[in-house]
């Protein structure tokens, strides 16, 4: 069975109806709340508060892959640059054993290395001085939707805020959410006996981006160190279509912890046509199970009237509202529009 609209093809009529949304404005991006409602003033505001909120300096550990350059004033041929080893040690000239470095701050290592020199008969009264010349060993991932993906090395104590402007911001399709892993195992600060352990099991702690910016307390704005991954997932698409609506397109689930429905996506569209069918809308959504799209139907004028349940739309999923003059398409040509939709998305803040 085929559907047809005005004598020609229902795949006809899903393409002719796509490059009508994109005219009409491309595929538009849905802000939930109007405090950030677009991903400039949100990088904007992210870089504010990382200036606000940094924390307070602190010595951090030297560990494997740092390059340190040792100063011995007293004895100037024995300066150099080290590197530290997988395993955590340096070697040193003219002292025979491997020195333990990793999980020292550059102050407690240079009073070992002083003593060391003075046991071995190598300097009486050395004056050391040793800084982190490129810090290796403290790694933060920071990826996902954002501007600049990278390796941020935690020099210092670091906040997510900071972290986050350092790699540019969110993109115009960032989720509402932002996600620190930190590894099994592993101490937030190797070296330090601050009563905090390594936990068993790695670690994912979500926070809500509205929730960071709003507020900027640590409880939200927490410190991140070496080993950690900053994810910033993407929002999910959902796809307005038909002739029905003012302006068919599709919209970024931005919702800041909200819901995306049947109405809300409506209105994010302007709104239905002066012609359109509301009780013939559709839902098309891809069943898990068998890979192929259902139909599932939407009747707009009783859920406006509260004479049923609004519904939740998911990622990728298509509503179709008809208009008047046309009839609703056949589900499994809907994946050729998010296809085609994916190649030349353009976002923008209605």
């Amino acid at each position: 069975m085929s559907f047809t609209v005005r004598g020609v093809s229902d795949w006809q009529a899903v393409k002719y109806a796509f490059v009508v949304a994109l005219l009409a404005g491309g595929l538009q991006t849905a802000y939930g709340q109007a405090k950030l409602d677009t991903p400039q003033q949100t990088n904007q505001k992210i870089q504010e508060l990382a200036g606000l909120t940094r924390v307070r300096p602190a010595d951090t550990p030297i560990g494997s892959g740092d390059l340190l350059h040792i100063e011995i004033f007293d004895a100037p041929e024995l300066s150099r640059d080290v590197r530290v080893g997988d395993t955590g040690d340096i070697s040193y000239p003219l002292i025979p054993a491997k020195i333990a470095a990793a999980g020292l701050t550059t102050f407690e290592l240079e009073s070992k290395l002083a003593q060391l020199l003075i046991a071995n008969g190598l300097v009486s009264h050395p004056d050391v001085s040793i800084f982190v010349k490129e810090q290796n060993s403290q790694p933060v991932s920071v990826v996902g939707a954002v501007n600049h993906p990278m390796v941020y090395q935690v020099g210092r104590a670091t906040t997510l805020l900071e972290v986050l402007s350092a790699a540019g911001g969110v993109t115009d399709d960032a989720g509402s959410m932002v996600v620190v892993t930190r590894p099994a195992g592993r101490d937030p600060v190797p070296g330090q006996a601050d009563g905090r352990k390594a936990g068993p099991e790695e670690q994912k702690i979500t926070i809500r981006l509205q929730d960071l910016l709003e507020s900027g307390e640590s409880v939200y704005n927490i410190q991140v160190y070496g080993g950690d991954s900053v994810t910033v997932p993407r929002a999910g698409i959902v796809y307005v279509l038909g002739f029905g609506v003012a302006q068919p397109g599709g919209y970024v689930l931005q919702s800041r912890g909200e819901d995306i429905t049947v109405l809300k996506a409506v209105a994010l569209a302007h709104g239905l046509t002066t012609f359109a069918k509301p009780d013939e809308a559709v839902i098309m959504r891809t069943n898990p199970a068998t890979g192929q799209k259902d139909e599932i139907p939407v009747h707009l004028r009783k859920i406006t009237k509260h004479q049923a349940d609004d519904v939740r739309l998911l990622s990728n999923d298509i509503l179709y509202v008809p208009d008047s003059t046309g009839k609703k398409v056949l589900a499994h040509t809907g994946a050729a529009v998010v296809t085609a939709g994916a190649a030349v998305a353009m976002y923008r803040v209605p």
